[in-house]
């Protein structure tokens, strides 16, 4: 029977009505009860397919649900308007009191003692280039003075890609340093050169309280006639001095690296004892900061570049290292952890 569906048609109605509660949902309920193709409207305009005995009274009976709904409709809508200054009364703020404050961020403590360094050799006249960190075996190796059998190499536990080319497997590694970059900058450069290269390495190893297998270095290099071992001595203890505070002393001594000769160790006196011994350097008095030398004849051969013409100095050291010299810290995770705890007090 059609007024049985007119019934539940307006009980289902009002009980949906009842649940309203912002004019977004108000204007739904409107559209699927009293617009064009609602259920109500579809059944006004079949009155002409009834009975003539049921016309009358299911015509009558739709419209009083019709008048009720449009009621019922105009109700709701008066009433979420005036309960709307309510809810914002409820919502208010008091702009008179303190604002919550805004937590920034900052830099990772790595990165503030790379910009750092990048800042000290810049203003000394070097220029900061990078380099690709997947790098050719030739680069990071062959061309810094290790060939393939070069037992200089069993120094870097190296990790190594594979990569097939058309012509055929070329070693690709990533890279153990940030020398290779030197080699892509003198390919490309006459002297004089000045650079520095900051970046990641990598190396295959287990991970402890002083080795990770990824770290940060800052490797530098100056090519030009005339450089001597001094220039390099110089350039080393004025940043030693811009980086850890003008009384500092420094202390150079022969060390191996095969692509320089001859080779040395840079380092300061300790920041804990000032030289007189103790735990952190050892009771040395000293702390190795940084490893250099005069560039390697060879190594200047290899990009064309005259070593009885021209010589230089290139120098490296291990970004974290610095920090963990500066503020005491003895585990190198702590960079990489991301706790915030340890990050924060930077």
């Amino acid at each position: 029977m059609v007024l049985n569906q007119i019934e539940e048609l307006a009980s289902r109605a009002f009980d949906e009505l009842g649940k309203v509660t912002n004019s977004r949902e108000l204007e739904a309920w409107r559209v699927h009860y009293l617009g064009r193709k609602s259920n109500l409207t579809q059944i006004l305009r079949s009155l002409a397919t009834l009975p003539l005995g049921e016309r009358c009274g299911v015509g009558a009976r739709a419209n009083e649900v019709k008048e009720a709904f449009e009621a019922s409709l105009a109700e709701k809508k008066k009433s979420l308007e005036q309960g709307l200054p309510l809810s914002l009364q409820r919502e208010s703020l008091d702009v008179t009191l303190p604002g919550q404050q805004v937590l920034l961020g900052r830099l990772h403590p790595t990165t503030q003692i790379l910009d750092e360094i990048c800042d000290i050799f810049s203003g000394m006249g070097f220029q900061v280039v990078e380099g690709p960190e997947a790098e050719w075996e030739y680069y990071n190796f062959e061309a810094l003075n290790m060939p393939v059998d070069h037992p200089a190499r069993d120094m870097f536990a190296t990790l190594w890609i594979d990569f097939e080319t058309e012509a055929g497997d070329r070693p690709m590694l990533l890279r153990t340093h940030t020398s290779p970059v030197q080699i892509r900058v003198m390919e490309k450069s006459h002297p004089p050169i000045r650079v520095i290269a900051p970046g990641r390495v990598y190396r295959y190893e287990a991970t402890d309280a002083t080795h990770e297998w990824m770290f940060y270095q800052v490797e530098g290099l100056a090519v030009d006639k005339n450089i001597t071992l001094a220039d390099l001595k110089g350039t080393l203890f004025e940043f030693a001095r811009r980086l850890f505070g003008g009384g500092r002393k420094v202390r150079f001594r022969c060390d191996y690296f095969p692509f320089v000769e001859p080779g040395v160790e840079v380092a300061i006196d300790c920041l804990v004892c000032g030289g007189a011994g103790c735990r952190l350097c050892g009771n040395s008095g000293w702390i190795e900061i940084l490893g250099a030398g005069m560039v390697h004849p060879e190594v200047l051969r290899r990009v064309d570049i005259d070593p009885e013409v021209y010589s230089g100095f290139a120098f490296g050291m291990g970004v974290e290292r610095i920090p963990m010299l500066r503020y005491g810290i003895d585990d190198i995770r702590l960079f990489y952890s991301n706790d915030l705890r340890f990050l924060r007090q930077f």
